[in-house]
């Protein structure tokens, strides 16, 4: 039903002057408005640098350290499948990792090259939030495997008598499968809270990558419940598993400083001491970063270091000779 200007029907149970094509006129602005805020088509992330020169540079460096990652971590894989000597649960849980590595940085680096190469800074909302998801599970399961293989360590330095008894492989399966399960069911509350929430106009990540965090803040409606589950999953990860790698790493230290000087087992504990301070140290230091950085570019491209850096230097870290 159309109405002219002027005309002022009866409204039923309205008992104000105002017409009633102004009142249909307010709910239909408010109808666009609610559209607006809901039917989201893209994101836009950070451009990798404004500079047109600097482009190629980093395009050369991000896609080198990429294939530096896969082909590290695959020669990995590949080594520990195919010598019967590094059946092992070491080598089991470092083939593991290596094969989180390989699909973590695949999550974020080839969108960020394909953007740089098409000079495009935007990412579709179901490509965000599945970005947001993968992130989620191998980072965490990147956490929880770091976690089992400090707690492998400690038995195998602490305990050598009772390992094979106590590191069998059916235990060794339960905690891949554990972990797994866990960063599964985090990534699931966290991907399933972004979808419930509204967005405005301002959809700008100020990040080369979707990040939990800062797409929850780009969010019109209430974040309670992402926030609060954001605190839990940080305790549990950032907390409860950081503790019980210090506590493996200060029981191996204290052993290893009791025993003969045994080359193997100090191998051993660097290169986990290095893994820790390059996993937890770097993104650690991201978050600080971000907090006291004058540019969000500074915070933003260490976040992506943290991303890449890690998981290529683990083939080094890990090398093949170190032995249990």
């Amino acid at each position: 039903m159309v109405l002219a200007f002027g005309d002022t029907p009866a409204c039923p149970g309205i008992n104000i002057s105002l017409p009633c094509y102004h009142i249909i006129s307010i709910r239909f602005i408010n109808n666009m408005e609610l559209r607006n805020e809901t039917s989201i088509l893209e994101f836009l992330l950070m451009e990798v640098t404004e500079n047109p020169e600097l482009q190629s540079l980093i395009f050369s460096l991000f896609l080198s350290m990429y294939l530096v990652t896969i082909l590290g971590s695959l020669l990995i894989i590949l080594a520990v499948s195919l010598d019967s000597h590094l059946h092992t649960p070491m080598y089991f849980f470092l083939s593991n990792l290596s094969f989180v590595d390989i699909c973590l940085t695949s999550t974020t680096i080839p969108k960020m090259l394909v953007n740089i190469e098409t000079q495009s800074k935007s990412i579709s909302y179901t490509g965000c939030l599945t970005q947001i998801c993968f992130i989620l599970v191998f980072a965490s399961l990147d956490s929880c495997i770091l976690s089992v293989m400090a707690y492998d360590r400690y038995v195998a330095i602490c305990h050598p008598l009772r390992y094979n008894v106590i590191m069998n492989s059916h235990l060794c399966g339960l905690f891949i499968l554990l972990s797994l399960f866990i960063s599964i069911v985090d990534a699931l509350a966290h991907s399933l809270g972004v979808v419930q929430l509204t967005f405005c106009a301002d959809l700008e990540i100020p990040l080369f990558f979707c990040e939990v965090v800062q797409v929850i803040k780009l969010a019109c409606s209430d974040t309670l419940i992402n926030n609060i589950l954001i605190y839990f999953a940080t305790s549990i990860f950032g907390g409860i598993l950081l503790c019980g790698i210090i506590f493996s790493y200060t029981q191996i230290v204290s052993s290893v400083l009791r025993m003969p000087p045994a080359g193997g087992k100090y191998k051993v504990c660097v290169g986990l001491t290095s893994q820790l301070s390059l996993f937890y140290g770097k993104g650690f230091g991201v978050y600080i970063s971000s907090a006291l950085a004058d540019s969000s570019r500074n915070a933003a491209m260490l976040s992506m270091m943290y991303t890449v850096v890690p998981q290529m230097m683990n083939p080094f870290i890990y090398n093949l000779r170190n032995r249990a």
